[in-house]
């Protein structure tokens, strides 16, 4: 079975929106399982080079090792990849994001930069805001800048705001990776602030090896399978000689070693 790519379409996107019209959960996740045990993209991209059924098994195995010493936290499940065949310093450095099916860090932290609209909003679903004053009493003082940057994961921003912030913050955020994402009056920011949660970024940089957060050992055995398939899948697809510059693919938990994929 082989599902094409319509053109013009992102695979994550395609992928994405036939899910979001899926909304009884058996059926979700059978979906995704089928669709990561083959490949989505134009046939003469690539072939998928791991097996649901394999992966299922590391994931058992991640399980099993997070509970033989119980933690007083969540442990992270990241996917860690190597890299060959592949120049950083002469090859294009690959960027790309993925919203992934279930959210691997739910105690990702947002912050909204809002209006006051938003900032009423924010007050009544608990979640953590700055508004335009609290912005403007910073004075772009770099080192306050900074600590805001560093005290959150991500942040959003009312569309009203976001041409001010280079203003009110200078280049603090952009420079921390976290410039915010806009939102309007429109949409639901707790919504909004769960999609950033879910979503996981590949990045290559100067080394051919990178690791991403793809879950948590409490998760489901079948959550953090959909995940890890389309976290793969995804990769590859931003490889400019897709699985031939794939060396190893491993999934570890915070405390414990790393079991092999590929």
């Amino acid at each position: 079975m082989r599902i094409l790519n319509p053109s013009g379409i992102q695979p994550e996107q395609f992928v994405t929106a036939l899910i979001d019209h899926i909304f009884n959960p058996p059926i979700r996740l059978f979906f995704l399982l089928v669709i990561f045990s083959v490949s989505f993209l134009p046939s003469n991209v690539y072939s998928s080079k791991i097996q649901v059924s394999a992966v299922r098994e590391s994931v058992k195995t991640v399980q099993l090792q997070s509970q033989e010493k119980k933690r007083n936290f969540v442990e992270t499940v990241e996917l860690q990849i190597g890299l060959k065949n592949y120049d950083p310093q002469r090859d294009k450095r690959f960027s790309g994001s993925v919203r992934l099916p279930n959210i691997p860090r739910p105690k990702m932290s947002v912050c909204i930069l809002g209006d006051a609209l938003h900032c009423d909003q924010a007050k009544e679903i608990g979640m953590e805001y700055q508004s335009v004053d609290d912005l403007k009493k910073l004075n772009k003082n770099k080192k306050q800048i900074k600590k805001l940057a560093k005290k959150y994961d991500a942040f959003l921003a009312s569309e009203v705001l976001i041409k001010q912030i280079p203003r009110l913050l200078g280049p603090g955020l952009h420079k921390a990776g976290k410039f915010p994402t806009p939102v309007t009056h429109a949409d639901n920011i707790g919504e909004k602030a769960d999609e950033i949660r879910a979503t996981i970024k590949f990045q290559l940089k100067k080394v051919l090896c990178l690791g991403v957060a793809v879950g948590h050992v409490d998760m489901t055995e079948d959550e953090l399978l959909a995940n890890i398939m389309m976290s793969v899948n995804f990769l590859v697809s931003l490889l400019k000689k897709h699985w031939q510059n794939v060396k190893t693919l491993f999934i570890k938990s915070s405390m414990n070693k790393p079991v092999r994929l590929y």
